[in-house]
């Protein structure tokens, strides 16, 4: 029987990450806050998925996640840039790709395999 937080339709995952995974999905997360800095935001969920991809499901799972929120997120501001009305919904933008990721970095470090809403899948 399926817990009561999960909708019936919904199956648990078979592998469950170890502390070590889920601190390196949480970096998954966390990274494109400090990338940001140099304008890449995206280039820290690539590294790390492109080094871990091979080590854990999980690990994989979230640092794609986090790299395609973060590629979706590029593409709004790279929108919303382009257009008077759109530079004033440059703040949303930015402060709810802040809230989504600090989000899903507390939840990857619960063990959870989350996923953003609003966001796109490029890489599968």
């Amino acid at each position: 029987m399926a817990s009561p937080e999960m909708k019936p339709s919904e199956t648990p995952p078979s592998y469950l990450p170890s502390s070590d995974e889920r601190m390196w999905g949480l970096l998954a997360h966390l990274s494109p806050l400090i990338a940001s800095g140099m304008g890449l935001p995206f280039l820290g969920p690539l590294i790390i998925w492109l080094i871990k991809k091979d080590e854990s499901p999980f690990i994989a799972d979230q640092a794609k996640e986090a790299l395609n929120f973060q590629i979706a997120v590029l593409l709004a501001v790279m929108i919303c840039a382009a257009t008077v009305i759109g530079i004033l919904l440059l703040p949303i933008v930015a402060v709810g790709a802040l809230i989504y990721s600090i989000m899903a970095a507390m939840e990857a470090n619960k063990g959870v395999y989350y996923r953003y809403p609003y966001t796109l899948r490029f890489i599968k």
